[in-house]
C-alpha cells in the first residue's frame, strides 16, 4: 500500500501550476473525448491524443480546453510543445495520485481505530488540492463521521459531526446525484442529532429521511442506506408521546413508520449483503420479538452473536443482545429460570 507521504509528494509541483486542479482536469477530459472520437479506450498516457514520430521527444498537439468542459478553468493559452509536455505530465502524475490516495483511504477506512484516523488525517492533508472535487469531500465527511464514532468527549463528537455535516454539505452543493453525498449527510445529521435538543432532533430526523430515501433512488441496491433506512423507522416507531406531538407541530404531515416497515428494511439490507451488520441482526431480533415471532427473534440472536462488533453500535448493542438472551429463553441455562417461573404459577 502507499504510504501516506506518496499520496502527497507531488502537491507543490500542482500549487505551482497557474490554474490548478481544475486547470489539468479540464486537459484530462479533452483529451479523453478525443481518443474516444479515435476508438480508443484507455486513460493512461500512451492512448492520449499525441503525435509519436521517430525523434526521442515526443510531439504534442496544441491544445485548448473546450469551453463547457472546463469548469473554473481557463481557456489554455497558446504553449510551446515543451510547456505542453511538462503540463500533460504533471497531469498524468495527478491522475495517478489521486487513484492512489483514494485506494489508501478506503483501506484505512476499513481498519481499526489507529487507521481511521490516519486516513482522516491523510484527507485533511490532501483538502488543499483536492477540496473542490466532490467525490473527495464525500470521503473527507466519511472520515469526520468514522472520528465522530471514535471521539469520547461528547464536545469532540459534536464538533466531528458538525464539521463533517458542513463536508457533506459542500459535496453536494457540487452535484446532488451521488447516492454516497446523501448517504454521508444522513448519517451525520443523525449523529449531530444526537447532541441537540428534541426540536432539532425532529427536523434532523426528517432531513435524514430524504437524504436515505435520495441515496436509494439513486444506489438501490446499497446496503447501508437500506439499513438507515431501517433504523429510522424503528425509531419512528417509538416515538415518545412528546416527540410525536413535536412532530406534530414542525410538519404538516409528520412522519410515520411502523416495527414491520424497520423490518423490511433491516431484511433487504441482509439479503443484498448477508451479515453486512451486527446491529441490523440485533434490530432484526428486536423487530420479530416485538411483533410476536419469538422463534424469528430467537433465531436473530444467535445469527448476531455470530458476528463480530464492528462499530460502536454494535458494542453498544451487546446488552441488548444480552437482554434478548433471557427474554426469549435463547440459551438451555435459562431454561431452569423459566422451568422455576413455571413451577410457582
Amino acid at each position: 500500500m502507499p504510504s501516506p507521504g506518496s499520496a502527497r509528494s507531488g502537491l507543490g509541483l500542482l500549487l505551482g501550476t497557474a490554474a490548478g486542479l481544475g486547470f489539468l482536469y479540464a486537459l484530462y477530459r479533452q483529451r479523453w473525448k478525443r481518443t474516444q472520437r479515435h476508438g480508443q479506450n484507455q486513460l493512461l498516457p500512451n492512448s492520449l491524443d499525441v503525435t509519436q514520430t521517430s525523434e526521442p521527444r515526443r510531439q504534442v498537439r496544441p491544445l485548448r480546453a473546450a469551453p463547457g468542459e472546463a469548469g473554473d478553468a481557463a481557456v489554455l493559452p497558446s504553449l510551446p510543445p515543451e510547456g505542453q509536455e511538462m503540463v500533460l505530465d504533471r497531469l498524468d502524475f495527478v491522475l495517478a495520485n489521486l487513484v492512489a490516495l483514494r485506494r489508501e483511504v478506503e483501506e484505512l477506512h476499513q481498519g481499526g481505530e489507529q487507521r481511521k484516523r490516519e486516513g482522516f488525517q491523510l484527507l485533511l492533508n490532501n483538502k488543499l488540492a483536492y477540496g473542490s472535487r466532490q467525490d473527495f469531500l464525500w470521503r473527507l465527511a466519511r472520515a469526520y463521521s468514522d472520528m465522530c464514532e471514535l471521539a469520547e468527549e461528547v464536545s469532540e463528537k459534536k464538533s466531528y459531526a458538525q464539521n463533517g455535516k458542513e463536508e457533506a454539505e459542500a459535496a453536494l452543493e457540487k452535484g446532488d446525484q451521488s447516492a454516497d453525498c446523501h448517504q454521508w449527510y444522513a448519517v451525520l445529521c443523525g449523529q449531530l442529532a444526537e447532541h441537540e435538543g428534541i426540536q432539532k432532533r425532529i427536523q434532523s430526523g426528517f432531513s435524514f429521511k430524504e437524504h436515505v430515501d435520495k441515496a436509494l433512488a439513486l444506489q438501490p441496491e446499497n446496503p447501508m442506506a437500506h439499513f438507515l433506512l431501517g433504523r429510522w423507522c424503528y425509531q419512528v416507531a417509538h416515538l415518545s408521546w412528546l416527540e410525536k406531538k413535536t412532530a406534530s407541530a414542525l410538519f404538516e404531515s409528520p412522519p410515520s413508520a411502523t416495527v414491520e416497515d424497520a423490518l423490511q428494511s433491516f431484511l433487504k439490507a441482509e439479503e443484498l449483503q448477508p451479515g453486512f451488520s451486527k446491529a441490523g441482526r440485533v434490530y432484526i431480533s428486536k423487530c420479530y420479538r416485538e411483533l410476536g415471532k419469538n422463534s424469528e427473534a430467537r433465531q436473530w440472536v444467535k445469527l448476531a452473536m455470530e458476528l463480530p462488533d464492528v462499530t460502536s453500535e454494535d458494542s453498544a448493542f451487546q446488552k441488548d443482545l444480552e437482554e434478548l438472551e433471557v427474554i426469549l429463553g435463547h440459551y438451555p441455562h435459562f431454561s431452569g429460570l423459566h422451568d422455576l417461573r413455571n413451577s410457582t404459577t
